[in-house]
């Protein structure tokens, strides 16, 4: 096991200078033409007399956009870094910087610091001795994001609120790389939003409130039960077998699959656990799903992890 943990840390070293190997991945290039084709249909045409239509289908290139952007940071679908990152680079998804999103999500995947509090940038866990000095308010809402309903509603507001007090306090202390990204990512949402207001005629608050809010609201459902505490890290990454919401995932409800094998393409996850599946179930100690259905019945109105992080109990 330690060795393949070594063989992750490797890849993750590799996909983060642009060295990744093999010839150009065709159906992920093809995928985001797709995605972007979509958006700009569905504002172009499709608003003037189908807006609700419009708005869903944006909404909808959003979360594969992201997921797009997840297969992009991971060294996919060429060798070079500067290109990928260019075939992803008009952020209709408005809220994340690019560059942000990979270095946090490459720092995640250090396997061993999967659901820490302190060490995993994704991790819905917090430390008792933090959550003890929150404020009530603050206390009610992390619970109620913890189910599954609430969490689509309520996490992408708190994701972004997140992300820029960490962000702000951090440019405030001089990281010039999280000053970079954000500057970026600024220079790049002009165009974008200059589409929406100018050219599709769009409201830009419409566009946030539906297309950007329903977007990340889809990714969250991916998210919500992604990762678990276990005293084995490979029990801490998911299994959802079947969904319709796959290839908006990009197959990531195959997550243990995509953890331990982080420079496959998405559309080699499927065949790398099906022909494995009772590994794999043994391997994440089966922290399985059938469906993201059988999930929303269980956790629509339920917690399914505490706030508090069962090992960083202790308050000091």
């Amino acid at each position: 096991m330690a060795g393949i943990r070594q063989k992750n840390h490797r890849a993750i070293k590799f996909q983060a200078f642009g060295l990744r190997t093999g010839r150009i991945e065709w159906p992920t290039i093809w995928l985001i033409a797709s995605c972007y084709g979509i958006w700009f249909v569905a504002g172009l045409w499709l608003w003037p007399s189908l807006p609700l239509i419009a708005l869903v289908l944006m909404g909808l290139a959003v979360a594969l956009h992201s997921s797009l952007m997840h297969e992009v940071l991971h060294g996919h679908p060429t060798r070079n870094r500067w290109i990928n990152e260019m075939l992803v680079c008009l952020p209709i998804g408005l809220i994340w910087p690019y560059r942000r999103f990979k270095s946090l999500h490459l720092h995640h995947h250090r396997d061993e610091s999967l659901t820490d509090p302190f060490d995993d940038p994704e991790s819905y866990y917090h430390a008792k001795w933090r959550y003890e000095r929150m404020p009530a308010f603050v206390k009610t809402v992390l619970r109620l994001n913890n189910n599954m309903i609430l969490r689509t509603l309520l996490g992408p507001v708190l994701g972004v609120v997140g992300l820029l007090w960490s962000d702000v306090s951090a440019i405030i202390k001089g990281d010039k790389a999280v000053a970079s990204a954000w500057l970026i990512h600024m220079a790049l949402a002009v165009p974008a939003v200059w589409l929406l207001v100018s050219v599709f005629a769009i409201p830009l608050w419409l566009y946030v409130l539906v297309p950007v809010w329903v977007g990340h609201g889809l990714i969250a459902i991916r998210t919500f039960a992604e990762h678990q505490w276990s005293e084995n890290s490979d029990g801490r990454s998911i299994i959802v077998e079947k969904t319709i919401l796959s290839f908006l995932f990009l197959n990531n409800n195959l997550h243990i699959v995509h953890h331990e094998n982080p420079t496959i393409a998405w559309y080699e996850l499927p065949t790398k656990y099906w022909s494995d599946r009772d590994g794999w179930l043994a391997k994440n100690g089966h922290y399985v799903y059938p469906t993201y259905w059988s999930m929303f019945r269980r956790y629509a109105f339920k917690l399914k992890e505490p706030v508090v992080h069962p090992v960083w109990r202790k308050t000091i």
